[in-house]
């Protein structure tokens, strides 16, 4: 008889539920991006916890050395043992068995407790898996009476190669005997999903399913077993990462549907159809073309359509979930933001159903991508609205992810929470907010340890580096940049080359970018030289090839670096190559402004040289700025107008041309009337003081023609 659940079992159940709905969820993605004016988000839902109690490292000690003879383990070891065998409620041969799947499987440490209440949970599962049946020959049930022991024992391997032996046995008089060989490969089934081992899985469940023809009277064993099949090739493709697994549980569910075709609308079938759009989701995900998320995005309407909310709840839920995550998917690969509105749309309608009251955990996990959606939308968008509603998407997650209950996913929530307050803070005058987002970070980075999770460590580093570095631009002194500075290379301490080239790249950028600023205030040209080393070592991963937007961006800060050491024909040069990517078509904003920048430099070097080719290109460059310097606004195409303007005085100086003489009065006189009129007095002045010599400077070169003219009369 299989034992009653205690209530410490069901906690563990509980917990196991939590993985489950996790492991069909949208997972951000764990690499983590972001660049000088922007923060990303990162992290999974995969739900966390303490393992009972025990340290984390004594837990790895216990599966580095579960082969080991339990006499040759420590006193401390022992004891440990002792203490998961009362919790998870198994014996101690399962317990070392546990282990010793864990480390077979080398899984990672912030999914080690998920996975052993998994294991623990199947184990329990397969307490009746050899009791003899009604018609066992006694050599049928001897074998079976061997594999019980055997998985009594922990010992998982011998019971599966007794069981085979049973399988063997009853396939020899499959027309007696059918239905129970089906279950025994089932069974070996069971024990390859409890091993972690779901290719396995799949080929037992499939052999199951093959024992009975279609039509048969067991037609509702065979459907069962071929939709574990699909569910045991979807874990592999999911967790695994294999993308053939993914195909192979497409074409299941597929076949599945096809079956269940006459069901359409009932429970059976829309769960079909929602594990079918789950996958090509995540196969989706992993491919360059958005077809397969086109078809999940179907596959979810066509649930929603034939099904309702008050028939089939759980179901019609994940279906709307399913296709909020899936236009998401496609709205992050798409310019605007229509797709992601309406992924925001089937979240809400799934928050109506599936509220926090009736289903917690789907609730949470819900309420999570709706957040994320939010915030994509506010990127891009003007404005503050919706990355406030994401802002209080995420305070609202804190409530059912706590610290206590859920470290990780509360330390994910926090640093996600971090990235909007952030974003905030760039669009907002003053420093509240951006106060708020270093808060939010830290907090994060009480549970998010490198000992504990060292790459999403490293990327809470780098976001609070980001928040520190706006904070500084903000305010007087160089404490924040100090402190941006230490967060960087703390985060390079794990996002190293070799493991996360792209993110060692971007964290390298940003370190340069906090160098440069830092030196301007300290005047400290080593600094500068360290944010020319960080912007080539960057170079080296942000290539134009792979990258050609945030390769132009690392050229750019390049270029200013440069500029600031007093390299300027390299400054000049960093400026150009970033221009061929940084183009007005596809960024024209940041195109004027790179622009500008050259245009300052081509006019330093200008001053520097006897003849005009330098001045003449820097006037080119201003010119080409102004094309968009309105769109930024007016005090900033005046104060171009007013570079353009001081650029065309030296020129008309030196090739004695009073006409241009009058065109740089023209333009220093525009942009002084017009920088008052913005209410910018600051800058006024500052073109104001170039009036006097521009008058000067036209009295003195049209003097001459006029002197001439006299002559003439």
């Amino acid at each position: 008889m299989r034992r009653a659940p205690t209530t410490r079992h069901l906690c563990f159940v509980a917990v196991f539920c939590m993985y489950c709905l996790a492991s069909n969820t949208t997972a951000y993605a764990q690499q983590v991006r972001a660049d000088p004016n922007s923060v990303a988000i990162g992290g999974n839902v995969t739900s966390s916890t303490v393992i009972i109690g025990i340290p984390q490292e004594k837990v790895d000690e216990l599966v580095r050395d579960a082969k080991r003879p339990l006499e040759e383990l420590t006193n401390q070891q022992r004891e440990n043992i002792a203490l998961l065998k009362d919790k998870l409620d198994l014996n101690l041969g399962q317990v070392r068995a546990a282990l010793a799947i864990l480390g077979e499987n080398d899984i990672p440490p912030d999914r080690l407790a998920v996975k052993l209440f998994e294991i623990a949970e199947r184990f329990k599962d397969l307490q009746a898996t050899a009791s003899a049946q009604v018609g066992d020959d006694p050599k049928i049930a001897a074998l079976k009476t061997k594999a019980q022991t055997a998985i009594e024992a922990g010992q998982l391997a011998e019971a599966d190669a007794l069981l085979a032996g049973v399988e063997t046995e009853q396939r020899r008089t499959i027309d007696r005997l059918g239905v129970n060989a089906a279950e025994t490969s089932a069974r070996r089934g069971d024990i390859a999903l409890t091993r972690l081992r779901y290719s396995e899985a799949a080929a037992h469940f499939a052999n199951a399913a093959a024992v009975f023809p279609p039509k048969s009277a067991h037609e509702d064993k065979r459907v069962d077993y071929l939709t574990k099949e699909a569910k045991a090739l979807d874990k592999q493709g999911d967790e695994f990462g294999d993308n053939h697994a993914l195909r192979a549980a497409i074409e299941r569910y597929e076949r599945l549907s096809d079956l269940n075709r006459q069901e359409r609308g009932s429970v059976v079938w829309a769960a079909i159809q929602n594990g079918l759009g789950g996958a090509l989701w995540m196969l989706g995900q992993r491919e360059s073309e958005t077809t397969k998320l086109e078809e999940a995005a179907a596959i979810y309407r066509e649930v929603l359509k034939l099904t309702s909310h008050e028939q089939v709840p759980l179901e019609w839920v994940r279906a709307q979930r399913g296709l909020g995550n899936t236009l998401q998917a496609i709205g992050w690969r798409e310019f605007g933001t229509t797709k992601l509105e309406e992924a925001v749309a089937a979240y809400r309608k799934a928050l109506q159903v599936g509220t926090r009251e009736r289903a917690p955990l789907e609730w949470a996990i819900v309420q999570h991508n709706l957040a994320l959606a939010l915030s994509t939308i506010g990127e891009r968008e003007g404005g503050t609205t919706k990355l406030e509603e994401a802002a209080v998407a995420y305070r609202e997650l804190l409530k059912e992810w706590t610290r206590q209950r859920a470290p990780l996913d509360w330390a994910m929530t926090q640093n996600n929470l971090g990235t909007i307050l952030n974003s905030l803070g760039q669009r907002e005058s003053g420093t509240t907010k951006l106060n708020e987002a270093v808060a939010a970070y830290r907090e994060a980075l009480k549970e998010r340890t490198r000992e504990r999770v060292p790459l999403q460590w490293a990327a809470t580093q780098t976001n609070l580096g980001l928040a520190l570095k706006s904070l500084a631009e903000r305010e007087d002194g160089t404490t924040k940049l100090e402190e941006a500075v230490a967060a960087y290379r703390d985060a390079l301490k794990e996002q190293t080359r070799e493991r996360v080239p792209l993110e060692w790249a971007i964290t390298k950028n940003n370190l340069g970018t906090a160098l440069s600023l830092l030196a301007k205030r300290q005047s400290d040209m080593s600094k500068l030289e360290e944010a020319v080393a960080a912007y080539h070592e960057a170079l080296k991963e942000r290539t134009r090839e792979r990258v050609p937007l945030d390769w132009a961006a690392t050229k750019s800060n390049l270029g200013t670096a440069l500029s600031a050491l007093g390299h300027l024909d390299e400054a000049v040069a960093a400026y150009r190559e970033a221009l061929e990517e940084r183009t007005r078509e596809r960024s024209p904003l940041q195109w004027a402004a790179l622009q500008l920048k050259m245009g300052n430099v081509l006019f330093d070097l200008g001053l520097r040289e006897s003849g005009t080719t330098r001045l003449e290109e820097a006037v080119a460059a201003y010119r080409e700025a102004l094309k968009e310097d309105s769109r930024r606004g007016p005090s900033q195409w005046a104060s171009t107008l007013g570079y353009e303007g001081f650029a065309l005085m030296i020129l008309a100086e030196r090739r004695v041309d009073p006409a241009m003489a009058e065109s740089a009065l023209s333009r220093i006189t525009t942009a002084v009337e017009m920088m008052r009129d913005s209410g910018d007095p600051a800058a006024a002045t500052y073109e104001q003081m170039l009036l006097p010599p521009a008058r000067a400077l036209v009295t003195r070169l049209r003097a001459p023609t006029q002197a001439k003219k006299r002559l003439q009369r």
